[in-house]
């Protein structure tokens, strides 16, 4: 790992150069960290930040600061305070994931992202080990998406900052579903990995024909729409 200024100082500047805005998702330990991170972020460029309070297995950082309330709201409120580009939260699974999605909106975050990856293991049937060589991992993929569901269609009910779903998104069915549940957005991961980055036009043309065949004009159409059904 280069760290985060080799990565900002010259990854960035190529990433801009497509047009499309640019998104830095950043980790730490601390507040402190963070802000370090997000603010260097801001000066090379970047558009927005997401505050990776999430990742399942990496101890001290992601979900242990993730699903304490609190320290969610310590976490945005110091990144808040320092920069003028939009900050969005990266929440994962958590009993509490729903209380730090307030705590984050009331620190100021601009936007909700949900789920990341779920804490899991592998255990090598032969060697009797975990697979991994920190024991456990995180979980990504079909498996996920109607935790991902549940959790953005909860989230929605709490919050009024647009969300972002993220969980199994593998065509453009995934996609409505967490849109319907209150997604202004999704993520998608794994399925480049089995699809390739053709599973972005699919999921656009496919996510097209739908709102066309049900009569609607835009994604903003059916924000939540099974929330008001």
């Amino acid at each position: 790992n280069p760290g985060y200024k080799n990565f900002l100082d010259h990854e960035l500047p190529e990433a801009l150069k497509c047009g499309a805005p640019i998104i830095v998702s950043i980790a730490g330990s601390s507040s402190s960290e963070f802000r370090e991170i997000a603010a260097y972020a801001e000066k090379r460029g970047a558009h927005a930040v997401e505050l990776n309070l999430s990742c399942p297995h990496v101890a001290k950082m992601g979900l242990d600061i993730g699903a304490d309330p609190e320290a969610v709201y310590d976490v945005v409120k110091e990144v808040k305070s320092f920069l003028k580009i939009p900050v969005y939260v990266k929440l994962g699974l958590s009993d509490k994931i729903v209380e730090a999605a307030c705590k984050a909106e009331k620190a100021g975050a601009d936007a909700i992202v949900a789920i990341n990856t779920v804490k899991a293991m592998a255990i090598d049937i032969y060697s009797k080990k975990p697979i991994l060589s920190a024991k456990y991992g995180g979980l990504s993929g079909s498996a996920i998406h109607h935790i991902a569901v549940r959790c953005i269609y909860d989230i929605y009910e709490a919050v009024s900052v647009p969300l972002i779903g993220v969980g199994g998104v593998e065509d453009w069915k995934t996609a409505v579903e967490l849109i319907l549940a209150g997604a202004s957005a999704v993520q998608i991961g794994s399925a480049i990995a089995v699809k390739g980055l053709k599973i972005f036009k699919e999921v656009c043309l496919g996510l097209k024909e739908y709102l066309k065949l049900n009569g609607f004009s835009s994604v903003k159409d059916i924000v939540g729409l099974s929330h008001k059904l």
